[in-house]
């Protein structure tokens, strides 16, 4: 019809609509992906498979954060029925990554039993590659993850289903689905390896540069697997001393690259292995204020050093705002978007800032509204508008903001 988008725009809403995956869009991009399904062969074909999941994971997401029971299950339907088809090709059915997807889709949709059968069929699969495999390792992660997100409380976690996936992964024998206990033993033999394992890793110097990226790639796996390891078995300051002996032994190895090589492109995968561990850091940190008792410091000055180095990072800015929303004071989070934004030409922090102060204004208005429904306030919340109007123009005048139609469009709707 000439004015719809390709795709969707999360942060617009329209009345109580959230503008969501258009027809004519969705089309475009089913057809794109099945005209590329016929041109491409081999390990490309399988590429394209994954990405093809990752979309149709990205919808149900969609679904589940609308709460759209009645879309979902359609979706739902949908996604799973391709997920099998790809799987039923032959050059895929040893391809973890798209098994680790289609296990993950099946656990999205609610259906966990299904979803643990699925995960252990394909490490029962997938050989006796373990902490040396670096899909083994990202699909345990996963699976791990999962199962620990289950948990009401860290008390007894040693005996969990995510604790039996850990230490099988050190056993480099075959996978033997979880009978319902863990022996002391195996968890003893365990965290020796990974101690092993990581301290091989990190003295490691890689030979080539596609070694390199293999071995980062492994690396955030493993510190993602010691850690939730050791933050079932022993607690979270176990936990968090991996991640922050991974996270200096990887910032040496970056500038050592950078001295080097005399620029940056020397290091080909260290900031993205350092930007992945970061967000596992700050994601088990989150989950465990969510569980028990725990201070909020670590989280934020965690999330502030992280962004300082990674503005652009979406994941860290959503949980910066998520943690400062807990906060009565605005302040801090204000001078640090200050900062963030004079310091890079990220458009990320622009946006997240206008999104921070957009929601303290939607809380305030529904406080001094309180009980009266839809009659506005006699003394408006004019304060916060300017400043967000500030933002606003602040950040269409930089340079990415210029050239962004989503900020425009933000704006606009803003001042409507």
């Amino acid at each position: 019809s000439g004015f719809n988008s390709i795709g969707h725009i999360d942060t617009m809403s329209r009345g109580r609509h959230q503008i969501g995956h258009y027809k004519e869009g969705e089309e475009f991009i089913q057809n794109v992906f099945h005209v590329l399904s016929q041109i491409f062969t081999g390990k490309e074909k399988s590429n394209l498979a994954i990405c093809w999941l990752q979309y149709e994971i990205s919808k149900v997401i969609q679904c589940l954060q609308a709460k759209k029971k009645k879309k979902l299950k359609a979706q739902g339907r949908k996604s799973k029925k391709l997920a099998k088809n790809f799987l039923k090709a032959a050059d895929n059915r040893n391809n973890l990554s798209l098994w680790k997807l289609y296990a993950y889709l099946e656990w999205l949709l609610g259906n966990t039993d299904d979803s643990r059968k699925v995960f252990d069929t394909a490490l029962s699969t997938a050989g006796t590659g373990g902490l040396r495999s670096a899909q083994l390792c990202s699909l345990s992660l996963l699976y791990a993850q999962l199962e620990v997100e289950l948990l009401e409380s860290i008390e007894g976690a040693v005996m969990s289903r995510a604790v039996h996936i850990l230490t099988k992964l050190t056993e480099n024998g075959p996978y033997v689905p979880y009978s319902g206990q863990v022996l002391p033993v195996n968890v003893l033999k365990a965290r020796k390896t990974y101690e092993h394992a990581l301290q091989d890793y990190l003295s490691r110097t890689p030979v080539s540069d596609q070694d390199q990226v293999n071995d980062t790639d492994q690396l955030v796996n493993l510190v993602g697997c010691y850690a939730l390891f050791q933050y079932l078995t022993v607690g979270i300051d176990a936990a968090v001393l991996i991640y922050t002996q991974a996270s200096e032994k990887l910032e040496v190895s970056g500038s050592q690259k950078c001295e080097s090589t005399g620029e940056n492109s020397g290091i080909l995968n260290f900031p993205t292995a350092l930007e992945a561990v970061t967000l596992l850091h700050t994601n088990l940190l989150r989950f465990h204020m969510k569980i028990s008792v725990y201070p909020l410091n670590p989280l934020r000055e965690a999330l502030t050093e992280a962004l300082k180095r990674y503005p652009s990072n979406q994941s860290l800015w959503r949980s910066y705002i998520h943690v400062q929303r807990k906060s009565h004071s605005a302040s801090k989070a204000r001078r640090f978007f200050d900062s963030v934004t004079r310091s890079t030409n990220s458009l990320e922090p622009w946006l997240f800032a206008i999104q921070a102060e957009q929601m303290r204004k939607k809380l305030t208005e529904k406080v001094q509204r309180a009980d009266v429904g839809e009659i506005h306030c006699t003394i408006p919340e004019t304060g916060l508008t300017n400043r967000i109007v500030a933002l606003f123009e602040h950040a269409v005048q930089s340079e990415n903001g210029t050239h962004c139609p989503l900020l425009w469009r933000m704006y606009l709707n803003f001042m409507v």
